[in-house]
């Protein structure tokens, strides 16, 4: 390939039959050594047939079969040594095995110390390889969830000692302060956590995962890394479930795509089609940090903190300086006109998608993406993004705070005619910054978000997004509905966002269609000809900053066909989702 590119006149194809290519390594596309397109052709890695009846089924894997399986200790469940093999997920037949967890992670009645907890039951000093138990604080912050290791499980006949993993315990608790006022919402997990000014996330883990002492659901598994270099698998099959015939995969590799370029030699001209990119892992929260999720898809891992004051002095949450980012299993830096076109991104246990650097005029159109364990796809700077007629759903499956889709401090990024839904926090974050301009979010079907934790929304938008209406952030025409646990907003602007307009959407079924008082407050943003099925709070006196004209409220009771009878209503909803064919480039000549 690399010897043929820089002669091309024409687009040069490498076609896959069909079949699963494991990888030993990702496949690194260096925009230096020749793996770009030249002389206005691409290089095009595509299914054989792709674009017709004839197209094989190609699946790019970073896993490895695991074999060897025998019956194990526990009754019903089999065991497979692996070696060395770290991993947090294992797939079977097709499907995700969760690990197996028990709820609540701490049984009897719990106190937190400096380094854990103390309870009065001595059920967990018999829970086997505690060192590989992970404990899960679901709304350790409304919007986050947070994962620490035990370090140590210690008692007698009257309590048990549990001391977890440094630095992550430390670091949670530092990360973790904040001081609200007045109510807060009711977390599911810590049902009297609203009655107390001071939210404290950590006062007891909401399960515990990882142990063979909890495998007593069918179809969930465990890692057993009690014997060094010498783990063992184990699997308690659902009912029904032939080991002897089942495809057990689990993920080895952290990366499957590797796409590199700088500013001076980007990677470009570059097209993956018609592929499906599956089994790639992400083991760093198994570590000493744990992982302490700040917001979307970042999270802590050391360093600076800092104080962010929300409401006069009188409350103020903890954020990282310098947040770190959850990983992309495909993942692409500096580049340009680099094209993801109808492939799907399914069982990956960090990101699917990831964009970042100097890059422009990049698409992303027509792709499946699901069953992911933190976000589908992340755009960090550029400019020029393309994001169409994507259909996503169940992502976060592992991460909760993770949004189906991020767009970060980038330029002309258009996020248009795209499908999502079941996803554990907001459907789709921007995050203005001082490069922030040009945003368009046009046109996107959202459903059933905020299936997990709080304080998010179906759109969510903060900080500056240009500096006028002209070069800000467009909201247009998009259906959100659903938006399911108590305290969100379906169509969200946080934080200080300023220079937005967000015009002509339907927001329906969510806790509160939009807020308007927030801390920063909200500058030159603008709601017009919106429709929504709940008067918003303030709307009679809206903050200086906040402009209202022409949205109506239809009621809850009816909404479908009172938004169906009106006839912009009516044509926000037909236009909404993947009302487009994908813009699949041409098939070229193949190699």
């Amino acid at each position: 390939m690399r010897a043929r590119t820089a002669s091309l006149h024409t687009d040069l194809l490498v076609n896959l039959h069909a079949g699963t290519y494991f990888l030993d390594a990702p496949l690194a596309l260096d925009g230096q050594a020749g793996d770009s397109g030249e002389n206005g052709h691409r290089v095009v890695y595509q299914a054989y047939g792709y674009g017709s009846r004839r197209q094989e089924k190609v699946v790019v894997s970073g896993g490895r079969v695991i074999t060897g399986w025998i019956p194990g200790e526990v009754d019903g469940a089999w065991r497979a040594e692996v070696g060395s093999l770290e991993t947090r997920q294992l797939y079977v037949n097709g499907r995700r095995a969760p690990r197996a967890s028990l709820s609540p992670g701490i049984p009897g009645s719990v106190t937190k110390t400096e380094t854990g907890y103390v309870t009065d039951s001595a059920a967990p000093q018999s829970w086997q390889d505690p060192t590989g138990i992970e404990f899960v604080f679901p709304w350790v912050y409304p919007w986050s969830e947070a994962r620490c290791r035990v370090a140590e499980i210690t008692g007698d006949a009257q309590s048990t000692t549990i001391t977890l993993a440094q630095p992550a315990f430390d670091w949670a608790r530092e990360l973790y302060a904040a001081t609200w006022v007045g109510d807060q919402p009711e977390s599911p997990k810590s049902p009297d956590s609203h009655r107390d000014p001071r939210w404290d996330g950590l006062a007891r883990p909401g399960s515990a995962e990882n142990s063979v002492s909890f495998l007593t659901e069918p179809g969930t598994f465990v890692l057993d890394r009690s014997t060094p270099g010498n783990h063992v698998l184990h699997y308690l099959p659902l009912p029904g479930e032939e080991m002897a015939e089942a495809e057990i995969i689990a993920p080895v590799l952290e990366k499957l795509v590797v796409g590199r370029g700088t500013e001076e030699h980007p990677l470009h001209d570059v097209t993956l089609r018609g592929l499906t990119f599956s089994h790639a892992g992400w083991t760093e929260p198994d570590g000493p940090h744990g992982f302490l999720h700040f917001f979307a898809n970042a999270y802590y891992g050391g360093g600076e903190l800092q104080k962010v004051e929300l409401a006069e002095g009188n409350a103020h949450v903890t954020v990282p300086a310098a947040p770190r980012s959850i990983p992309a299993n495909v993942e692409f830096t500096g580049a340009v006109r680099v094209a993801l076109h109808d492939n799907s991104f399914t069982r990956l246990g960090a990101g699917a998608i990831g964009f970042a650097g100097p890059g422009r005029d990049n698409a992303i159109v027509g792709n499946r993406i699901e069953d992911v364990s933190g976000s589908a796809l992340t755009v960090t700077s550029g400019t020029g993004t393309r994001i169409q007629q994507n259909l996503i759903h169940h992502i976060g499956r592992e991460y909760h705070g993770s949004p189906a889709l991020r767009v970060s401090d980038a330029r002309e990024v258009t996020v248009a005619h795209n499908e999502i839904h079941d996803v554990p926090y907001s459907g789709i974050v921007v995050t203005g910054g001082d490069r922030a301009a040009r945003v368009q979010i046009i046109e996107n079907l959202i459903h059933r978000t905020m299936t997990v934790l709080a304080d998010g929304g179906g759109i969510y938008l903060n900080g500056p997004q240009g500096t006028s209406y002209a070069d800000g952030t467009l909201v247009r025409g998009n259906v959100i509905r659903d938006t399911l646990t108590p305290y969100n907003f379906g169509l969200y602007t946080d934080f200080g966002a300023a220079w937005v307009t967000v015009q002509g959407n339907v927001v329906h079924r969510s806790d509160t269609p939009i807020v308007l008082r927030v801390t920063p407050p909200l500058e030159n943003v603008t709601f017009l000809d919106n429709f929504w099925d709940d008067h918003p709070a303030d709307a009679d006196t809206p903050p200086s900053g906040v402009t209202l004209a022409g949205n109506k409220v239809l009621p809850k009771d009816g909404f479908e066909s009172a938004l169906a009878a009106d006839p912009a209503g009516a044509a926000i909803l037909a236009s909404a989702g993947r009302s487009m064919p994908s813009a699949a480039p041409n098939p070229g000549q193949a190699v």
